[in-house]
């Protein structure tokens, strides 16, 4: 059973309780290869030519569009984790600022609710 008090140290620190799912890790390249193949798409329309010609274009931009999308997300990813260490390291050096937190209930935060008919 948890205990009744977080330490706003241990929020930062706790990984082992968050499973990131398949999803988050394919979304952003997955996006922006289905962007890159939509603009091709989109570039072959306003040059009014069939919308699927020219395939190399299309592998080509999709292409381009997996490989930033997924450079996009791994630098995401490193500020991330900069941005975590510093608060980190803050909440290390200043631990007179964030005292433990004592946990609350819904019962405890919400009032009672009436209906008025």
């Amino acid at each position: 059973m948890p205990s009744s008090v977080i330490d706003p140290l241990e929020l930062l620190t706790a990984k082992e309780d968050r499973k990131p799912s398949f999803l988050s890790s394919v979304y952003n390249p997955a996006a922006s290869t289905a962007a890159g193949f939509g603009l091709a798409c989109m570039l072959n329309w306003g040059l009014r030519k069939p919308i699927f010609s020219g395939i190399q274009n299309h592998v080509g931009f999709a292409l381009l569009g997996l490989l930033g999308g997924t450079y996009l997300d791994k630098k995401r990813n490193e500020e991330l984790a900069t941005r975590d260490a510093i608060l980190r390291h803050y909440v290390q050096l200043h631990p007179e600022d964030f005292p433990p937190i004592q946990r609350k209930k819904y019962a405890d935060v919400l009032e009672q609710w009436v209906p008025i008919r």
